[in-house]
């Protein structure tokens, strides 16, 4: 059944997978929990996991064939806010609809797993929590002060779950290695094993700045990785936007098995005409670091509000701190045509009811513009990393986008923008969102040529 967090709106389905059990992995059965009705689907050689309302112990049941039934496994780090496992499970359920009898299983760091409806034919197994600190710098979540515990229980997952599970096919998700290594023991048993599982590291159009994530690729031994284990490489991005390969200077051996897939489509929702005040999203993803974004354009409202009024629906994110959120709250909760949210895992219904969003800018969020072909006024991220202040500009440049520099932000720049991006024209993308076609197209073939 589906519980309340916190005596809050939000609304979460139960956990499914939460750990493994060591020894006893010789197969699995799926099961599907809603009210009283129970599903159970026997697969071959998976993952003998236990969780409340997750998998339980079977024996093995004869192998499924590779092109309609395949075992695909997709690993997300996962550390700070939401886009590395929105993409991973958009890819998954990408997957579930074109093949329904595939076993698809996450093995994820996201400590907001939980907070997704998992379709049928989807799994997960939950590794403790790690924080980026840094670039490239990493400590436990929850679990503090036992940094090496948790790293090692985390590889020691993996390894079992990739080795029990034996998947056809595997989809790693930006790092070539894991966190601190934490892919590699895996990756060597896949290696020296006789069935043939086929390997793809997917990447973000843009990680870093150039100079950072060259020299991070080598130090980490990503591409000495990519070269030895990895089939292909998969960016999910347009060379015409950022030039993956050239920027972060990739070496021939791996620039050869590299594919520019394009962006991540996201299925769009339309609400009809729409009449009365122009309708405004506030979203800062995650949520983290995004109290500064919410608080000027909150403030703006107050002190220096648009000659033409708008609504407003501000989804906090759930990794704002909860003073921070309570706080803006209080202060700003009497302001006229105002919505606040806690987390919506499902911002489509958002966007579709929106005619301009105010947002950071990280790889789903943009994605999702460019998909509902709204106007935008993004405010990036700078630090630890300059992704997204690369991305911003770059679409800013291309005409997509109103950017504010984190530096420039105030609430009265941003009412300033916030007007003219609602006057612009909506943009008509001319990019490549072709990304998830692109990627079952060539999912399916990998699969197919998969060895026993």
């Amino acid at each position: 059944m589906f519980h309340r967090v916190n005596g809050s709106g939000t609304w979460l389905a139960p956990p499914a997978t939460e750990f493994a059990i060591p020894g006893r992995l010789k197969g699995f059965s799926e099961t599907d929990c809603f009210g009283s009705a129970q599903v159970s689907k026997q697969f071959s050689k998976g993952a003998c996991v236990a969780g409340n309302g997750g998998l339980a112990i079977a024996n093995p049941s004869p192998s499924l064939g590779y092109n309609n039934s395949p075992k695909i496994l997709l690993y997300s780090h996962d550390t700070t806010g939401l886009g590395n496992i929105r993409r991973t499970i958009l890819i998954a359920e990408a997957m579930a609809a074109e093949w329904p009898d595939a076993a698809i299983l996450i093995v994820t760091g996201s400590p907001m797993i939980h907070g997704f409806r998992i379709r049928h034919g989807i799994d997960y197994i939950k590794l403790p929590c790690l924080d980026r600190v840094a670039a490239e710098t990493y400590r436990p979540t929850y679990l503090n002060g036992h940094g090496k515990e948790v790293s090692e229980t985390r590889r020691d997952l993996i390894r079992m779950t990739v080795d029990r599970f034996d998947p056809d096919l595997m989809i790693v998700d930006k790092r070539a290695t894991g966190i601190d290594g934490e892919l590699l023991d895996a990756l060597e048993a896949l290696k020296g094993r006789r069935s043939r599982v086929r390997l793809v590291l997917g990447i973000r159009d843009i990680l870093d700045e150039p100079k950072r994530t060259r020299a991070s690729l080598r130090s980490t031994g990503a591409f000495r990785a990519m070269e030895r284990f990895y089939d292909e490489v998969w960016i999910y991005g347009a060379r015409t936007v950022f030039d993956t390969v050239k920027e972060y200077g990739f070496p021939r051996s791996v620039s050869d098995r590299t594919h520019y897939c394009g962006y991540l489509q996201r299925p769009v929702k339309s609400a009809g005409p729409r009449v009365g005040m122009p309708r405004v999203l506030v979203t800062p993803g995650g949520g983290a670091d995004g109290g500064d974004l919410i608080t000027n354009y909150l403030e703006g409202l107050a002190k220096n509000p648009p000659a033409q009024p708008v609504m407003s629906t501000i989804v906090f994110g759930p990794q704002l701190p909860e003073p921070r959120r309570e706080s803006i709250i209080a202060k700003y909760r009497r302001l006229p045509n105002m919505q606040f949210h806690d987390f919506d895992p499902h911002l489509e219904r958002h966007y579709a009811n929106s005619d301009l969003v105010i947002a950071m800018a990280g790889y789903n969020t943009v994605c999702e513009l460019l998909s509902f072909r709204l106007r935008a006024v993004l405010v990036p991220r700078a630090e630890p990393v300059r992704e997204q202040l690369i991305r911003a500009r770059r679409f800013s440049e291309l005409g997509y986008f109103t950017v504010i520099e984190p530096r420039e932000l105030t609430p009265a720049r941003m009412m300033d923008a916030m007007s003219s991006a609602i006057a612009a024209p909506r943009p008509q993308p001319n990019m490549d969102l072709g990304g998830l076609s692109w990627i079952l197209r060539r999912a399916r073939d990998l699969c197919a040529t998969a060895v026993v």
